[in-house]
């Protein structure tokens, strides 16, 4: 190429349409050619599939899909770098606390700040009116790699022990730290190219600690109203206490006990805690006996719903009773009269594609001990048999019925609040990767769902990962509006349970090549993965909960 000769590469878009551009151009300088097409700032892009922040250079032919607010890998990087904003606000305010980003709750996520003494009102205030001014001197992201050995050093010299231990067992050889006004942080994953671009936030008081509300996809320019979540908050808190017990509260101390070769005894402990708590709950089933006659449970999808209540089963049989299970799916209505959702296709989630009618119909007889004829619903021809099976209650009976409705008294409209017992049941995770990376739930989920639907579902990893979007659309409609109206919550995460899921999933997430769209979240979850050493499932119980997922349940 002749002295001062231009190269042009081609960039091809989503829509089509293709742009000649120099080579070596930045994101940055792309968007902004782009940018009036969208409503919100973009924040980062996908070439060829992979995310890259908006100071990547172009140096061939490619494709290019601008990220804004509006995609969940937008709003991902928008919260961490929301995250960085406040840790830099705590650190310049109050250097000797320690901030721990600990769980989501109410559209936001819930924070402490550990210290000399208990956060107040007032604190919050000076962290959000430091967030705001951060906000408005624009300071740039700039990222660097160093070696895992430097790394380990640096975070030693800082007592901060948390990312210590999560860097020992680093299996890559660099660590990416990120610097913002001379604070230097470790965080997992993209960042936007400066403080200025994080504008919508508000922090509220909620003692011990504070919540950081975030906005939202949907809507990325205002923030949720906050709506107390006290059953949820409870059972985290619940849990929280359990890691305190295992000594686990984050990753680095769990690949410890991995590495010292004391998993063994920490899965035995972890399960009798799962069995205790489940114990509890037949109790108080029981302890209303003449009263309860029907147990519903609902939660989101892969939390392992089918596996508890049988296990809530046998621990009702301890108690004198006899569970009848009933199948909300037998239920189903006839497939020409299943509605149709957004995209023109089969709503097998909506309330309304169960029989609600006669569901009722057949609990209030059941309750009264009358027999009924429960339909069998065929999947194959997407209507109910001509025959069903009789069934009738006694007084040492109760009804379980699993389904994503259940917290939803629509579902049992006909039956009086006083004879239900609701139980909402998530792998709600409590553990940290370190003080300022939480582990979300969601990805505990879809890592499940990833390992159960290959194995017993024969779905790959990429078909799983296209459908999460939709399942997860499900349940902010059908599920999570209604989780605070359970009597009681059981977390069914398992300290361990990523260990072991990993040995499974990431072989399965590493055939996905960056031809396919789903290479960018299939690359998180293996980066996810890889902050855990592996552990081997044979020492897991046959009636554990992650057996639902791993396969060898004692239940199937």
């Amino acid at each position: 190429m002749k002295e001062n000769e231009v190269n042009l590469i081609k960039v091809s878009f989503p829509d089509g349409s293709e742009k000649i551009v120099e080579e070596g151009i930045s994101l940055a300088e792309l968007a902004a050619e782009v940018q009036s097409r969208y409503r919100y700032a973009i924040v980062a892009a996908k070439v060829d599939n992979d995310i890259k922040e908006l100071n990547f250079h172009l140096y061939g032919n490619c494709k290019v899909q601008f990220i804004d607010m509006t995609d969940e890998d937008g709003m991902r990087i928008y919260r961490r770098s929301l995250y960085f904003i406040l840790i830099k606000a705590v650190h310049d305010l109050f250097p000797d606390r320690k901030l721990i980003i600990s769980h989501s709750i109410s559209k936001g996520v819930y924070c402490e700040i550990r210290g000399d003494k208990e956060l107040d009102q007032e604190e919050v205030e000076k962290i959000e009116a430091r967030m705001r001014e951060l906000v408005r001197m624009k300071t740039p992201f700039t990222k660097k790699t160093m070696t895992v050995e430097a790394a380990k050093e640096m975070f030693l010299k800082s007592g901060r022990m948390d990312r210590f231990h999560i860097v020992e067992y680093r299996q890559k050889p660099y660590v990416t730290i990120y610097n913002c006004d001379g604070l230097e942080d470790y965080l997992y994953g993209y960042m936007v190219p400066d403080t200025g671009f994080v504008k919508s936030f508000k922090l509220i008081y909620y003692p011990p600690g504070l919540i950081l509300m975030c906005p939202e996809t949907s809507n990325p320019d205002v923030i949720p109203e906050f709506q107390e979540q006290k059953k949820l908050f409870a059972i985290f808190k619940e849990y929280k206490r359990w890691v305190q017990i295992l000594g686990v509260e984050n990753v680095g101390a769990l690949n410890g006990i991995i590495k010292a070769g004391q998993i063994s005894d920490f899965i035995r402990v972890s399960e009798a805690l799962h069995e205790k708590k489940i114990a509890q709950i037949a109790d108080m089933i029981t302890e209303d006996r003449h009263r309860k006659k029907v147990v519903l449970i609902s939660g989101p999808s892969s939390s392992g719903k089918t596996t508890f209540a049988h296990r809530l089963a046998i621990q009702l049989r301890v108690n004198g009773f006899k569970p009848v299970t009933i199948s909300l799916d037998d239920y189903f209505v006839d497939r020409e009269h299943t509605p149709l959702d957004e995209n023109g296709e089969y709503d097998f989630e909506a309330l309304e594609a169960v029989d609600i009618k006669l569901f009722n119909a057949h609990l209030s007889d059941l309750i009264c001990g009358r027999e009924v004829e429960i339909p069998i619903f065929n999947f194959a021809t997407g209507s109910r048999e001509s025959v069903g099976r009789r069934i009738r209650i006694n007084d040492d009976q109760i009804m379980i019925i699993e389904g994503i409705h259940g917290l939803n008294d629509r579902l049992t409209e006909s039956i009086p609040r006083e004879n239900k017992f609701k139980i909402y049941v998530s792998a709600l995770t409590s553990m940290n990767i370190d003080d300022h990376n939480r582990i979300q739930s969601t990805d505990t989920r879809i890592v499940r769902r990833i390992v159960r639907d290959f194995q017993f579902r024969g779905n790959t990893a990429i078909s799983t990962i296209k459908r999460w979007p939709s399942v997860r659309r499900g349940e902010e409609r059908n599920i999570f509006p209604y989780q605070e109206c359970a009597d009681i919550m059981f977390n069914s995460f398992l300290i361990y349970e990523l260990s072991v899921l990993k040995t499974l999933a990431e072989p399965l997430l590493a055939e996905i090549d960056r031809i396919h769209p789903e290479y960018s979240e299939a690359k998180r979850l293996i980066e996810f993965l890889s902050n855990f050493l592996p552990v081997e499932p044979r020492e897991i119980p046959a009636n554990s909960i992650i057996r639902e997922f791993i396969g060898g349940s004692c239940f199937y």
